[in-house]
């Protein structure tokens, strides 16, 4: 190793778009004896855990808790609600919406792709046109990646379930969540979603291997007629056995504890704030990559996520080389990149439970590594950082004053 040093020295900086660093908090709260998830003392944590998580979804229908990463979820909204061969429409966003079709092919849909560049985001006026020309109604659901975790593409959800309604299109909506949720504001009621997608591993504050399904009453509607085969991921049982606080099988006893802590922490700083928070930082780490000289993957600025950002390297710079020269000399992980621009950019991820100090010392790292690797870049993006996140709080100062 570069240190000369086989052991680490100090806390690994995980920058990746998830999964996002564990709190000490919630560690310890899993870190607890097994309970009978038959007995009364589970049927309080999971109740606790069911009421709490439609809270982070912001609904007052059920949220389904899968013991799976989410694509196991995505699988659940797709196979709760469709029949073979029906036709789903979506948004060619990046590397995530991308694998969604696949899976959608795979399990016997006709996923129809509305194509991008991967540097657009998701455009309303599209979708509603193509909903047009679906005179015969064919299109069965719409489905949207809120947050694209491979560029960084912040979805106008709002605006997609505006732009279906206008087309007077039947056709559900469902959104992922999972790089998202607890990070920026989500509104599954107010904004009309059919289905929520949602993972435990990034807002959250959760390891992986736990999901969610938000569903809407016409959601439920069409599973009561949906075809596709279905067993584990079926709604219709875990609905039945969450109303008395039980799952249909042996859930993940120790991810509940720590949800139910994760929600609590959530609320403990406001989830206003929370969003706040991640704006805050996001808009940093923008400034940084600007005051470089470096180039945002995504070039919508009106969807900039809150939760990563994608740096383009420039020409003849490996983003895979840079990402493994700043792990052995710095200790830090980035996102990697996939597609049509893989080895050109890198990922920035910060959500979760992260801080402004936190942010600084990767941006700090980021600015060292990329000098170390000979990438052409302006001095002073860790400055700009830091600048902006003064300003910022000094603004918010000035408004509590008020």
């Amino acid at each position: 190793m570069a240190q000369n040093s086989s052991r680490p020295v100090g806390r690994h900086f995980l920058h990746i778009p998830g999964p996002s660093p564990l709190p000490d908090r919630v560690l310890r709260a899993m870190d607890t004896p097994i309970i009978d998830h038959r007995g009364p003392e589970f049927a309080k944590l999971a109740k606790r855990c069911l009421d709490g998580i439609k809270t982070i979804f912001k609904t007052t229908n059920p949220v389904i808790i899968y013991t799976a990463t989410g694509t196991g979820a995505w699988e659940a909204a797709l196979v709760n609600t469709m029949s073979p061969g029906d036709k789903v429409l979506m948004v060619e966003t990046g590397q995530f919406a991308t694998l969604w079709k696949k899976m959608a092919e795979r399990i016997g849909l006709k996923p129809e792709f509305i194509t991008t560049d991967w540097r657009q985001g998701t455009d309303p006026k599209a979708i509603e046109a193509r909903l047009r020309e679906d005179k015969a109604k064919e299109i069965k659901a719409v489905c949207i990646l809120h947050n694209e975790t491979s560029t960084g593409a912040l979805a106008p959800i709002a605006e997609v379930r505006k732009a279906i309604d206008a087309a007077g299109h039947p056709a559900l909506l469902m959104v992922d969540t999972i790089s998202s949720l607890a990070s920026a504001d989500y509104r599954h009621d107010e904004w009309g979603v059919d289905v929520s997608v949602g993972g435990a591993q990034k807002g959250l504050m959760m390891p992986p291997g736990m999901s969610f399904n938000a569903i809407s009453d016409k959601a439920i509607a069409a599973n009561k007629t949906a075809k596709m085969p279905k067993s584990f991921f079926a709604w219709d049982e875990m609905l039945n056995m969450n109303k008395v606080g039980f799952f249909p099988y042996t859930p993940g006893t120790q991810m509940l504890h720590g949800l139910a802590t994760g929600i609590e922490m959530l609320h403990e700083e406001g989830l206003d704030n929370v969003f706040a928070r991640h704006e805050r930082l996001a808009e940093a780490t923008r400034r940084a990559v600007k005051a470089w000289g470096l180039e945002n993957l995504n070039k919508n600025i009106s969807q900039v996520s809150p939760t990563i950002t994608a740096v383009l390297l420039p020409e003849g710079h490996d983003a895979d080389k840079f990402r493994a020269l700043a792990l052995e000399n710095f200790n830090i992980s980035y996102g990697a990149s996939f597609g049509q621009y893989a080895g050109k950019y890198f990922r920035i991820g910060h959500l979760g439970d992260i801080n402004d100090g936190m942010l600084i010392g990767a941006l700090g790292i980021t600015e060292m590594a990329l000098s170390l690797a000979g990438i052409p870049i302006k001095k002073g993006g860790v400055q700009a950082a830091m600048d902006y996140i003064v300003s910022a709080h000094g603004a918010g100062a000035r408004k509590a004053a008020e």
